[in-house]
């Protein structure tokens, strides 16, 4: 997948002292942190980019957990309406 979607913004925050990085990856994921120094902002960041792929994969595997999961309980009874018994 292409990375070229990228995105990433680094402001002043209200916050004493500290930077808002916000950042949304190749797979539309989104974050949103506070470093003290810009240096801290872009560390953060291109480490967070890093991790993208790995993130969706693992987003991907829990997602199929739940359905399984979900099946399941139907398959017992327990999912009734709109309430999916996973509280």
């Amino acid at each position: 997948m292409s990375q070229s979607k990228l995105k990433l913004t680094i402001t002043r925050a209200d916050v004493v002292s500290s930077y808002c990085v916000e950042m949304t990856d190749h797979h539309c994921n989104y974050c949103c942190v506070y470093e003290p120094t810009v240096e801290a902002a872009m560390k953060y960041a291109e480490a967070w980019f890093a991790e993208a792929d790995k993130r969706e994969e693992a987003s991907k595997i829990h997602g199929k957990a739940v359905l399984a999961m979900q099946k399941i309980d139907k398959e017992a009874g327990i999912l009734t309406g709109n309430y999916d018994g996973l509280d």
